[in-house]
């Protein structure tokens, strides 16, 4: 059923509108107007680490075409994302150690940059009790309990979200190069 709205999109033409927006931070960041730490490019995406990560290594991938709506992007660059999606987050995951991870587009809802981009986020990492340890430090600090449900633990890590620091962002972005 779907195929024939599929093939209804095959060598349309992209709108004028879609090429860039001179507003939009993406297309900024595309065209160099705005900085950022690059990962990984080709002609059609380019990918970079988020500026408030929600934990190291968390990498936007963003097709050079500035397109709001993920079911509007032209299939091949909905191809090429997929592709860089695939390729960085392999990348990600050596150069992290950790080989969980979320992979998330927002299209409208909770969409904060209106120009279709995949998160690719690092999961927490439980092991070695290290993060615990962390955790239970910060809520002695604060003299609260440490979360013992995921909920809470998602709403601290948020509440603890924060600027990408530079030199961190190029050593994480070092590592994930050398495995593209």
């Amino acid at each position: 059923m779907t195929s024939f709205m599929i093939d209804a999109h095959v060598d349309r033409k992209v709108c004028q509108d879609w090429k860039n927006d001179s507003t939009c931070a993406f297309c900024r960041i595309i065209h160099g107007e705005l900085p950022s730490t690059r990962v990984f490019e080709d002609d059609k995406v380019v990918a970079f680490l988020d500026i408030l990560p929600l934990r190291p290594g968390h990498t936007l991938v963003v097709p050079k075409l500035h397109c709001s709506r993920l079911s509007e992007l032209p299939p091949e660059y909905a191809a090429a994302i997929g592709q860089a999606v695939s390729k960085v987050a392999k990348a990600l995951t050596q150069a992290m150690q950790n080989t969980a991870l979320n992979v998330v587009c927002n299209q409208e809802y909770a969409q904060a940059v209106p120009h279709v981009h995949y998160h690719i986020i690092p999961a927490p990492s439980f092991d070695a009790s290290a993060q615990k340890r962390k955790e239970f430090e910060k809520a002695k600090q604060k003299d609260q309990r440490v979360p013992f449900t995921k909920r809470e633990m998602h709403q601290r890590e948020f509440e603890s979200r924060s600027e990408l620091d530079d030199d961190e962002g190029q050593d994480i972005a070092t590592k994930i190069r050398a495995r593209l």
